[in-house]
């Protein structure tokens, strides 16, 4: 391993000496690893294995840490296998969310309900692998749904089971407060968002964990609601960019576009040969992160709604955010 190379290229990312030597040993461990068991990282489905495999021995040794999976994160950038990159990624996306529902739901409704939507239930380690996930999520959901009524779901759900800081939208606050007014923002956000995807066009980048082509572009410049949103008088219409578009615009099978469109970890893999047993109304935590910004921005609490998701058989993700009036009149 190239440890002097990783060692200066964590310390150019302003990485603490500390975090720097636990971040080189994850890598070390990692290359031992693949060389103990002759793996192979070069193509992307053999990497992904790898990582998977390499995570289940950091979960028994008590090693699966955030900043452990950030550590090979970095590391998969090193040295240019995105593969790698992706795949510990995607291990640690959205792993709170469980836990999440499970402390807010005690909070909300009560520890009695809890204990009996999560009876034999075990929430996966950090690290565990995504296929396990939609099983566990469809148990709960559909035991929560006969718990408590639709209402009482959705207030569980919509502020998003992510975690979510108010800090992390401050860039979008100061862009909307530059603009002037709601529609000056959009139009804004918009055109950032296509320059974005088009850098990792032409750099050869991942947009978070997805490549960028021509045919992503077109695609996202004539969803305007992708694009990063449209008004309509008090509400503000959103959808999702599939998240591995190239896969979603080449495929023809219903069932496969649904998988390559969704983004949640706790049901993409449910999706891959049909229908769900996850109920649609747990993607209002998705309709949650879509307003989070907004409630940023704004400084206080909004509603959001789901209007079509990949979950209940549509053809995309799409979210209604509700603004307030005095915003709209300075729109």
């Amino acid at each position: 391993m190239d440890k002097a190379g990783f060692t200066e290229y964590l310390k150019k990312r302003d990485w603490p000496n500390e975090k720097i030597t636990e971040a080189v040993g994850i890598a070390e461990g990692f290359e031992s690893f693949i060389e103990r068991g002759d793996r192979t990282i070069d193509a992307s489905e053999t990497a992904c294995e790898t990582v998977i495999a390499f995570s289940k021995t950091m979960i028994e040794a008590g090693k699966n840490t955030w900043d452990n999976y950030v550590s090979l994160i970095q590391y998969g950038r090193f040295v240019g296998n995105d593969s790698i990159l992706v795949a510990a990624l995607e291990l640690i996306d959205g792993a709170e969310v469980l836990g999440n529902l499970y402390d807010r739901l005690g909070e909300q409704v009560g520890e009695a309900v809890r204990d009996e939507v999560f009876e034999g239930i075990e929430i996966p380690p950090l690290g565990a692998p995504n296929e396990s996930k939609p099983k566990i999520m469809g148990t709960v959901m559909n035991r929560l749904e006969k718990a408590v009524d639709p209402e009482t779901t959705r207030s569980l759900l919509n502020d998003s089971l992510r975690y979510l800081e108010d800090d992390w939208f401050l860039d979008a606050k100061r862009k909307y407060e530059a603009a002037g007014s709601i529609d000056a923002y959009l139009a804004r956000k918009r055109e950032d968002f296509l320059g974005e995807l088009e850098t990792h066009r032409d750099e050869g980048t991942l947009f978070f964990s997805q490549p960028i082509d021509n045919a992503v572009i077109d695609y996202v410049r004539r969803h305007p609601e992708v694009e990063g949103g449209v008004r309509d008088a008090t509400v503000i219409y959103e959808a999702k960019i599939p998240h591995q578009a190239i896969k979603f615009l080449a495929s023809t099978d219903p069932a496969e576009k649904a998988h390559h469109y969704c983004h949640c970890p706790w049901v993409k893999a449910s999706l891959r040969e049909g229908p769900s047993e996850i109920p649609p109304c747990f993607c209002t935590c998705s309709a949650g992160f879509h307003k989070k910004p907004y409630e940023v921005i704004f400084g206080r609490p909004l509603k959001a709604e789901v209007l079509e998701t990949v979950l209940a058989g549509d053809p995309w993700c799409r979210f209604a955010i509700h603004i307030p009036e005095d915003v709209v009149q300075k729109a």
